[in-house]
């Protein structure tokens, strides 16, 4: 018997969209944690210091957040199929460039390009998802877009990760300029054109003041870390992004066609949804930051081998997000989203209970993969909520925000979770050097890598100062994850009382 349902034309149709959204997104979630990778060949190619190196990596998100909300409205006034060209035409230029940089200010350069594409692209993949499906498959296509981005950036890591192995760390941007070409073939065959008319000029104001308040508070998020909370720059920028925000905020209030309608954050899907949606990558984004010195610091594994360790968090993660609407239809989707944030809390707990020096990979991969479950469970009807509660003119504005909720949660948790370890582990290895050399002792005090880079010189001393590091930095890593568990737990709670309010069934 034939299966009418595969032969029909406008599912056929609406799966080569889905396809070709989701190669542009992978191209760009591939390249915001490939570069992670190469860092030490960077700076040995670059002759560059190591806060130069971070801004290599970091330039590309700040660009990528600051952008995404105005290209959002943008494109859905020019067009969505013209933005995602001309987005993929400027991140491929750009990748390109990157790949064949001569210099450390060519490289930056570049990636401020390609963080202009990919803000170009992001909004647009997922605005494009929820203007050509009908609600009946918009759920189920929106939980395959939630899990290439949740879990392409580990999968991107992990080809980064085999290039740079394997060849060479320029090769890294083959892949998203190979990605790039085929999405915009295809987008060129198979995407609609669709432009949303609106008797409103374009917010100019609105747009600006959003740009200002995500470049001040990411650029401080990114150099608390290392600069501290009280450092000057650190201060004027989180206060430029803080006052950005608000004059944002009453700005937005009194326009009659605003870039954002702030009005719309009483809506308790919108509201719930972004809420989640930061929390959730914040915690993601920290505990991928400890996951990595654990394995390559305490574990002494290859970056390769590292990265593949994460693959089984990020393949059971995309299986979720395909799931997620499934199991709403049936519980609800302030229940998938509560259940998911549940199983994350527990994640971060297991991490944080069980971890330990001798007992390696397995103390910590049952967390992993339950954390995991919990946030493919929980990115796709947070999604669902953030998109549905804006009309079908304004989806380009729903997308962006989207996806700022997961480029400020992500900064956020790099900022705050690594800093607890790094906070964590000074505190624990501060009094086990008291028998080492001064200059010795105070490099180790800087963290587990710079501990095992200057334990030869400790000569005798040398296994007691690899071993106190190793150890120190897994009672930063528990407390991190206490912290992360927590900060899950409180919002679990926040969600079944202020989730969607109608329960809304994805």
């Amino acid at each position: 018997m034939v299966n009418r349902t595969v032969l029909d034309p406008g599912k056929r149709r609406r799966a080569t969209i889905l396809i070709t959204v989701c190669i542009a997104l992978m191209a760009v979630i591939a390249s915001v944690s490939g570069l992670n990778v190469a860092q030490p060949k960077l700076a040995t190619e670059f002759n560059a210091s190591q806060g130069m190196v971070l801004w290599m990596i970091n330039i590309y998100t700040l660009s990528l957040a600051a952008m995404l909300l105005p290209l959002g409205a943008i494109g859905d006034r020019w067009g969505r199929r013209r933005m995602l060209l001309s987005g993929l035409l400027i991140f491929g230029v750009a990748s390109i460039i990157s790949g064949l940089a001569p210099s450390s200010y060519i490289m930056l350069a570049a990636r401020l390009l390609s963080g202009l594409g990919a803000a170009m692209i992001m909004p647009v993949t997922l605005a494009v998802i929820t203007s050509t499906f009908p609600d009946e498959e918009r759920s189920k296509a929106i939980g395959i877009w939630t899990g290439v981005a949740g879990g392409g950036g580990i999968l991107g890591m992990y080809l980064s990760a085999i290039l740079v192995d394997l060849a060479d760390w320029r090769w890294l941007f083959a892949l998203p300029v190979v990605l790039v070409i085929v999405a915009f073939m295809m987008t060129l065959r198979f995407i609609p054109d669709s432009v949303e008319k609106t008797k409103h000029k374009f917010d100019i104001v609105g747009s600006l003041l959003s740009i200002i308040a995500v470049i001040g508070i990411v650029f401080a998020l990114h150099e608390a870390p290392g600069a501290g909370w009280g450092d000057l720059v650190t201060l004027v920028s989180m206060i430029i992004g803080v006052t950005g925000a608000v004059g944002f905020v009453l700005w937005e209030l009194r326009q009659e066609g605003p870039l954002l309608d702030i009005r719309l954050f009483r809506e308790h899907g919108l509201s719930s949804g972004s809420v989640t949606l930061l929390t959730v990558f914040g915690v993601q984004a920290g505990i991928f930051v400890v996951l990595f010195p654990y394995f390559q610091g305490v574990l002494g594994w290859s970056g390769l081998r590292s990265t593949f360790a994460m693959m089984p968090m990020a393949l059971l993660m995309m299986l979720a997000s395909g799931l997620a609407p499934g199991i709403s239809i049936h519980i609800g989707s302030r229940f998938t989203m509560a259940t998911g944030i549940m199983f994350g809390s527990i994640g971060a707990a297991l991490m944080a209970a069980f971890v330990s020096v001798e007992g390696g990979y397995l103390s910590v991969l049952p967390g992993m993969l339950t954390m995991g479950l919990g946030m493919g469970l929980t990115m796709t009807p947070s999604t669902e909520a953030i998109t549905s509660a804006l009309p079908a003119d304004r989806q380009g504005v729903a997308s962006a925000l989207n996806d700022i909720t997961r480029e400020l949660g992500t900064a956020l948790g790099v900022a705050l979770l690594g800093a607890l370890v790094t906070a964590g582990y000074s505190n624990a290895i501060g009094s086990r050097l008291d028998l080492l050399p001064m200059g010795i002792a105070a490099v180790a005090r800087e963290g587990i890598a710079n501990a095992l880079a200057i334990a030869p010189r400790a000569a005798s001393q040398s296994g007691m100062l690899i071993r106190v590091a190793k150890e120190s930095f897994v009672q930063g890593w528990q407390h991190a994850m206490w912290i992360g568990a927590g900060v899950m737990a409180v919002l679990f709670i926040y969600i079944l009382v202020l989730g969607p309010k109608t329960n809304k069934k994805i």
